[in-house]
């Protein structure tokens, strides 16, 4: 068969990865591994140490509920620039899913601040999966991961995506022997991990995952300058609006505290599920625990007026909206026939038209997408990188009148 008319046909698991016509390819370098840490770390005996202004301050307990100079919990650093960078790779490449069509990065994209502007992500097969998709800016620092709190570490967040049956819907057999079938992926993991020289494992998969998730730092909006000591960087409805969010009369500040912005607690909060949803019993189901009955995570403000729609349904579809429903009255939308325990922080504010857009002004200081990572151009697998589209207008969620 002559030269040009040969092709190159990979097929692991009887799925295609790729066609690559022999009259049409171009060499290409070798993928590698950054040396570097990405922003906000810094190298220290091999390993990237974060390194913000935050660290110097005080512990939440001593700054005060919503205090600028609160100091941050502890994250999940110390990973390798090799170790981070491959589960950049990891991230977008659909190779992790059963059939080749999901990367992480298509429900959590750089171009939706990690999330994916869907009401709930849809997965393998066009499955729509049960909830919204939250954002992973920050996602280092948090104790409890997914919406019901359910997993403790990265590693045991990854795990759940990747073997779900509706989102990646893989194995751990299917994919160990997925990676340890492609070439560059053995090169690239054995220089990330040594140990990995003998065989890829999936520890080896989740840690370089967590590594890179952990690295999506977001602690340069317009907020944390005001916070450093640069007065002009915040309009006057933003300070207005950071004013009424610490006020005792809203109590934002009480669950969503500085300067992640969530306390990591789960709360009750009596929110309605989009008409002919069944309802979500969330981390009551999760724990046994009767009076966390409709109870979810609270979610980080960081990047939140790049993530809509909102609620762990996406029933919200502004800002605007998910503000003002905090303020209509203590279980005004608990569905009928249930009996739940809302957070006691949950009251009527109140709050006037102004104070709610004054609220929307602040949070829309919060945004700093200053280190995003680059998508790569290419991937170890041969795939396309995944990732949503452009930022665009979701779909309005259809309502329920409670």
């Amino acid at each position: 068969m002559r030269a040009r008319q040969r092709s190159i046909v990979c097929i692991i698991l009887g799925l295609v990865l790729c066609t690559a016509s022999a009259s049409t390819s171009v060499p290409t370098s070798p993928i590698t591994l950054s040396k570097q840490c990405p922003a906000s770390f810094v190298l220290v005996k091999g390993a990237c140490k974060l390194r913000t202004p935050y660290m110097a301050y005080n512990s939440l307990q001593k700054s005060g509920v919503g205090g600028l100079k609160t100091g941050l919990p502890a994250i999940r650093d110390g990973f390798t620039p090799a170790q981070i960078d491959l589960g950049r790779y990891l991230f977008f490449d659909p190779v992790l899913s059963a059939d080749n069509s999901v990367a992480c990065a298509s429900c959590h994209s750089p171009d939706h601040a990690f999330s994916d502007a869907k009401p709930r992500s849809r997965g393998i097969g066009g499955h729509e999966v049960t909830r919204n998709a939250p954002s992973l800016w920050n996602v280092g620092f948090l104790s409890k991961l997914f919406w019901d709190g359910r997993a403790r570490t990265l590693e045991q967040q990854i795990t759940g995506p990747l073997f779900d049956a509706h989102e990646m819907g893989n194995s751990r057999e299917s994919l160990t022997i997925k990676i340890n079938a492609i070439s560059d992926y053995r090169r690239l993991f054995a220089q990330a991990f040594p140990d990995a020289k003998n065989g890829i494992r999936t520890d080896h998969i989740y840690s370089a995952l967590a590594g890179f998730q952990a690295s999506l730092i977001s602690l340069n909006s317009r907020y944390d300058l005001y916070a450093d000591g640069i007065k002009d960087a915040l309009t006057v409805n933003e300070i207005e609006g950071m004013n009424v969010f610490r006020s005792f009369v809203a109590r934002c500040a009480e669950c969503h505290t500085p300067p992640l912005f969530t306390n990591q607690q789960i709360a009750v909060l009596g929110t309605p599920e989009p008409k002919g949803r069944a309802f979500d019993p969330g981390a009551g189901k999760t724990t046994g625990e009767p009076t966390l009955r409709g109870g979810f995570k609270v979610p980080s403000l960081r990047n939140v007026a790049l993530t809509a729609p909102y609620n762990h349904s996406g029933r919200f579809d502004s800002l605007r909206e998910t503000v003002e429903f905090y303020t209509l009255g203590r279980g005004h939308a608990v569905p009928k026939g249930e009996k739940l325990t809302v957070h006691w922080h949950i009251w009527e504010p109140k709050l006037s038209a102004r104070e709610i857009d004054l609220l929307v002004d602040f949070l829309g200081a919060l945004t700093d997408e200053s280190f995003k990572p680059e998508t790569p151009k290419r991937l170890p697998s041969g795939l396309s990188p995944k990732t949503t589209p452009d930022r665009t207008q979701h779909a309005p969620t259809t309502k329920e009148t409670p």
